[in-house]
């Protein structure tokens, strides 16, 4: 129960801390990151110390091992293949990361109910897409924005344009 108490109050040691630094200098921690993820998923899921701290090992072990997926999956990314047998293989690579990516989830979250009720777990993983979809919307606010071509709509009937 203690260490459970003591990494509640991390947390939030750590949250208070990143509350405080000006904006613009703040370079992109992974372990500030994850505080502000455990924390949120604590409040959301309103998990208790004791299930904080029986939760958070595991779902660590199950990010560690999502991790080296990731990297794997932006390997593929940045490769150019330059016959289609090289498409090929870099197609089904990328099939088998993903099956791969929901079997680990699957395990986990097996993992997750033994530990916590269904409601929990379900709550865990709602809190879990709202923070990373929160955290996308702010990323993408201090970067410049992509210029997307502009397509040109087709025609239809009735329509100005190129009518004969």
């Amino acid at each position: 129960m203690k260490k459970g108490l003591m990494l509640f109050f991390l947390f939030i040691a750590a949250l208070t801390v990143s509350a405080n630094e000006p904006q613009e200098e703040q370079k992109f921690s992974p372990e500030k990151f994850d505080a502000e993820l455990h924390i949120f998923i604590i409040n959301e899921a309103k998990l208790s110390p004791q299930e904080a701290a029986k939760f958070f090992p595991v779902y660590r072990e199950m990010q560690n091992k999502q991790r080296g997926l990731y990297d794997r999956q932006r390997k593929l990314v940045t490769m150019t293949p330059n016959d289609e047998a090289t498409c090929m293989k870099a197609i089904k690579e990328r099939d088998d990361i993903d099956l791969e990516m929901k079997h680990i989830q699957k395990t986990y979250h097996e993992r997750f109910l033994d530990l916590l009720p269904a409601s929990k777990v379900y709550a865990v993983l709602k809190a879990e897409d709202k923070f990373y979809r929160h955290a996308f919307r702010r990323f993408n606010r201090n970067k410049p924005q992509y210029n997307w071509p502009q397509m040109q709509q087709p025609q239809r009937r009735g329509q100005q344009g190129n009518q004969k």
